[in-house]
């Protein structure tokens, strides 16, 4: 286990400035672009799998970093170049995370190959888990997945909403209900090939912010998958819902994690750390334009209003990454997040983005709410680390559970 550090070693380093590069060279030149078409930026990922940054590869390497530190140290300065970018470069992970938590060995490296294809034939995934009706509330989650033991199936039928990637995607998982009565505890991942008849894209979304970033519906009609694409497979699915039965019976008592929420639990700290990136960026067009923007003869960094700002955005910046950092180290390290440290590093980093974009704004006054300055389409992004991956609110729900011990509502 690699000891907690404050400072990044050589490697890392040289990779985060290699990563640093391409997002100022590729994705800032092109984030404008991709922001007003509102369209996947298949050119920019290709270019990212080109040099590997798009790649198994390149991620399994830092997931397997000793020290915790590589993903989120790439994910910030993906998000420095761009948030919709750094999704559009990103969003498979939500899927390969997916099955890294719930998948067989053989499962892990059957489909998480195909979620990325390589640099000549660039593939996406996504993670289907939220519903028109169950956001927040898995509970109220509708799509059913039946067992036809005659010919070794799993037969999907609902709608998911929200998916990054959904329908474009090569691979998709999804997360399907297969026994009602246990609520959240009845609740299972599968794999969806490439080419299944019944899957298809729904509404695309036009959003806000994050625009670059492919999120539709995928709906899913009499989906016939073959039974090893349940992730961990039938035998360990049965043994999870006898306990879960057992538990019921006998009044509650241990809580079951659902695979939904195993796979956000796994990811909140690294999107934390896009959160840190859109935040970084956004402080530094703002720092940038307060010390050469010059009104009543002197820079305007030179009053306490503005130069407060700055503190305060900088201070919050490095607090937001600091607990990331600690998150991430923690999971590697195999440590529990006893205190929601997962969530912690979330909240208040999305919190943070929001409001740091929202100030850089401030800042630049009117040439800051217009599309001539980076930091308007930054705040626009900034606003979904609020919201998606578990809103504030459930954030802080989550937290205030593990450190009372009691069933919050």
């Amino acid at each position: 286990m690699a000891e907690f550090a404050l400072e990044l070693n050589d490697d890392q380093k040289a990779v985060r400035d290699w990563i640093h590069g391409f997002a100022a060279d590729v994705m800032r030149p092109a984030a404008a672009e991709w922001d007003e078409r509102e369209e996947f930026p298949w050119p920019v990922v290709q270019e990212a799998a080109k040099i590997g940054l798009y790649s198994l590869d390149f991620y399994a390497q830092q997931f397997f970093d000793p020290t915790g530190l590589g993903i989120p140290m790439a994910l910030e300065e993906l998000f420095w170049g761009d948030a919709g970018l750094g999704l559009a470069i990103t969003g498979t992970a939500l899927a390969a995370v997916g099955v890294l938590s719930n998948g067989t060995d053989e499962q892990i490296g059957t489909w998480i190959p195909q979620m990325y294809g390589d640099a000549d034939d660039v593939k996406v995934a996504a993670f289907c888990s939220s519903e028109p009706d169950a956001g927040s509330d898995v509970a109220a989650m509708r799509t059913r997945a039946v067992y036809d033991g005659a010919r070794d199936e799993w037969v999907i039928d609902g709608t998911k909403t929200w998916a990054t990637n959904g329908g474009i995607a090569n691979v998709h998982v999804v997360v399907a209900v297969v026994d009602p009565e246990l609520g959240p505890r009845g609740h299972a991942s599968f794999i969806v090939p490439p080419g299944t008849a019944g899957l298809s894209q729904g509404q695309k979304f036009k959003k806000h912010g994050i625009r670059a970033s492919h999120t539709a519906e995928v709906v899913l009609r009499d989906v016939r998958v073959p039974g090893h694409c349940l992730l961990g497979g039938k035998e360990k699915l049965d043994e999870r819902l006898a306990r879960a039965r057992e538990r019921a019976a006998a009044g509650g008592g241990e809580r079951v994690k659902n695979a939904a929420m195993a796979t956000f639990e796994a990811s909140r700290p690294a999107v934390g750390a896009q959160a840190v990136g859109i935040a970084r960026a956004a402080y530094e067009v703002a720092l940038d334009y307060a010390q050469t923007r010059v009104q009543f003869g002197r820079p305007i960094i030179d009053n306490q209003g503005v130069a407060f700002q700055l503190a305060d955005m900088r201070t919050r910046i490095d607090a937001a990454r600091l607990l990331v950092w600690r998150a991430s180290w923690m999971a590697t390290a195999g440590k529990p997040f006893t205190a929601a440290e997962g969530s912690m590093s979330k909240l208040f980093a999305g919190e943070t983005a929001k409001s740091v974009t929202a100030q850089a704004m401030q800042i630049l006054g009117g040439n800051g709410y217009t599309r001539e300055y980076p930091v308007e389409r930054m705040h626009r992004d900034a606003a979904i680390y609020t919201v998606f991956e578990g809103t504030s609110e459930i954030q802080r729900l989550v937290i205030a559970r593990a450190v009372s011990g009691v069933p919050i509502r």
